[in-house]
């Protein structure tokens, strides 16, 4: 991704680093943060902040609370998605019930993801 970054959103993304949800915290510290290829926290994606990003696999990972299921949050995601994929990133949402209820499969899902991304 060559587009620059919004220098505004620096603070922003530290406080996010600093509170992260639980269901972020759980995804970070119990699976990405030790995950063989590199990933970042609350990267900064062009104009948009991005909850994981693995350069390498051009993978965002994006968690959803239940606020994503409101209309205009939805609307707002698709349009976030759109940006990104133009930039030729992939795009995985994850709803946090599926974070806490089968965090195996969320961390099969996701290896499976990077997997597939980095043989093509």
């Amino acid at each position: 991704m060559k587009e620059k970054y919004n220098p505004d959103l620096l603070d922003f993304a530290r406080e996010l680093r600093s509170n992260m949800t639980p269901e972020e915290k759980h995804l970070w510290y119990d699976f990405l943060s030790k995950y063989p290829v590199r990933f970042a926290r609350q990267k900064i994606i062009g104009k948009y902040i991005a909850d994981f990003y693995c350069a390498k696999a051009k993978l965002v990972i994006e968690l959803d609370g239940r606020q994503h299921l409101m209309p205009s949050a939805k609307a707002y995601d698709e349009i976030r998605t759109g940006y990104m994929s133009d930039h030729d990133l992939t795009v995985i949402r994850i709803p946090n019930n599926r974070i806490n209820n089968d965090f195996n499969f969320v961390c099969r899902y996701i290896d499976n993801k990077i997997k597939e991304l980095l043989t093509e």
